[in-house]
């Protein structure tokens, strides 16, 4: 589904990606993790077309360099940290944006196809209950699940998340997660995801990436890649080991 092949990206003579290559394959939770500053944003950046690189991103095997933007929202969704919440809507009229690419009506009127794929996604998020609220008198774990159904609603094959559960509580961050699992095991759909939370990651991931200062640690089968070896190559500390001793606190 989407191939990237020798990704680098440099800003102000500084490399901020180097030589960066991962394949996502169709029903893959493929989870990208790092320190702060290692270039997992940038990659996203990327893939979307919203930063100069080299090397190659191939969508379904056609260069995204040579797509147009409505072509590529329409294969890719993607869900960032913030949202703006400048006016008033109400939820429905929230998801709904999700279908703007595929609206041929002069007016701007949905059709039944949109409208379906509206109440799937609000089905899904378990938001129809909120259907008529305003997105600024629900709670953030709910607006969460708002934002995550509007990319829903695009029926993109790949979803793109950058820390879709920061500010989240634990519970609301395994329902978010549990959604995207169920998700992602539909017919030609996966997942890419910047997650820093490690027993996420071992939770959900098929496939994981390890970056640090731009270069990859490791790549590839969740079980091979995220190691305790790995990732303490990629923090510079023993993370598993401080986690066993955490763990011993609830003893």
């Amino acid at each position: 589904m989407l191939k990237v092949n020798n990704l680098s990206v440099k800003l102000d003579n500084k490399v901020i990606l180097n030589d960066i290559s991962f394949n996502i394959s169709n029903n893959d939770m493929f989870m990208i993790i790092g320190p702060n500053g290692s270039g997992k944003t940038t990659i996203v950046k990327a893939i979307m077309g919203d930063i100069k690189y080299t090397g190659n991103i191939n969508l379904n095997n056609k260069n995204i360099k040579k797509m147009y933007v409505s072509d590529i929202s329409k294969h890719i969704g993607v869900l960032m940290q913030n949202h703006n919440l400048e006016f008033d809507n109400t939820v429905y009229d929230i998801v709904s944006l999700g279908r703007y690419t595929y609206i041929k009506d002069m007016f701007g009127n949905l059709s039944d196809i949109d409208k379906t794929m509206i109440e799937e996604a609000m089905e899904l998020t378990d938001i129809k209950k909120l259907r008529n609220s305003s997105i600024n008198s629900i709670s953030g774990g709910e607006l969460q699940r708002v934002f995550l159904a509007l990319v829903l609603a695009q029926n993109p094959d790949i979803l793109i998340l950058d820390e879709p559960t920061n500010h989240l509580d634990l519970k609301h961050q395994i329902d978010i997660f549990d959604i995207l699992k169920k998700w992602s095991l539909k017919e030609n759909k996966a997942i890419v995801a910047i997650i820093h939370d490690l027993n996420l990651v071992y939770k959900y991931a098929t496939k994981s990436l390890l970056l640090k200062e731009g270069e990859i640690i490791a790549c590839g089968d969740v079980r091979d890649s995220l190691t305790k070896e790995t990732i303490k190559e990629t923090y510079d500390m023993d993370i598993f080991d401080w986690m066993k001793t955490l763990l011993e606190n609830w003893k």
